[in-house]
């Protein structure tokens, strides 16, 4: 699986196709990482907002980069050029990061740069350093590769799950990172699953799923508060940086 240029109209990124999760073990190297790094695993959407719900998602997206480059970690998100995923990509290039970001797309799905967009395909977002293309048919079977990838890029390194808005492949999102073992922040306040989740952190609920991640004892809510993006870069920090912290849990 050798990894081959991405080229984008401002910039470029490098790419590798994966077929099975034995591949895996060798995305690092084949991505160019010369080392195992500290992972924030950045999940949700980006629906349904008002213009001050954007504007903290904007805020969001910024902190996280800001607290990805302070810990030399590496980002890892569903890589398409919509919702959270593109507010990080622009976030990104916006400050002039240096922070690697990858992201993990099922790549029957994903519109290549200067390819065809047909159906259900979404163009890939690019700001973006790097891509790992992954077997589907269906949006969602990216999310136990998601937390693989993030899992393989970070080996002995802690981790970290952000869960910002989104919708029905969010809940699967967080339910494999919390199948490995990663710590999730909910942002509560930013909508949709990850105000059900936060709502669940904070007391008994009559929402079974949110209730069964939250009895995993590692989903934690950030928020809301005007301070949430502040809050939220302190705690990513936190999490990244104690030791004996291998797996984000």
């Amino acid at each position: 699986m050798p990894a081959f240029p991405l080229e984008f109209e401002h910039g470029r990124a490098v790419a590798v196709a994966v077929e099975q999760i034995d591949d895996l073990p060798a995305v690092t190297r084949e991505l160019g990482f010369e080392a195992h790094r500290p992972a924030v695993v950045v999940v949700g959407g980006a629906s349904g907002l008002d213009d001050a719900q954007a504007k903290t998602l904007e805020s969001l997206a910024a902190g996280i980069v800001e607290a990805a480059e302070s810990c030399g970690a590496v980002i890892v998100d569903g890589g398409t050029d919509a919702g959270i995923m593109r507010l990080v990509g622009r976030a990104r290039a916006e400050t002039g990061s240096s922070t690697p970001l990858v992201g993990v797309v099922v790549r029957a799905l994903a519109g290549l740069p200067g390819g065809p967009l047909d159906g259900e395909m979404a163009p890939l977002e690019p700001g973006h350093t790097h891509f790992v293309l992954v077997p589907g048919t269906t949006w969602g079977e990216e999310a136990l590769w998601l937390a693989l990838v993030a899992g393989v890029l970070s080996v002995g390194r802690p981790s970290v799950t952000v869960l910002v808005n989104g919708g029905e492949i969010a809940w699967t999102d967080v339910a494999m990172s919390l199948r490995v073992k990663r710590r999730v922040l909910t942002i509560a306040g930013t909508g949709r699953t990850a105000d059900v989740l936060a709502k669940a952190v904070a007391g008994p609920s009559d929402d079974a799923r949110a209730a069964e991640l939250v009895e995993s004892g590692l989903v934690e809510a950030v928020g809301p508060d005007p301070l949430v993006s502040e809050n939220l870069e302190r705690k990513i920090v936190q999490i990244l940086t104690q030791s004996g912290d291998a797996d984000g849990s």
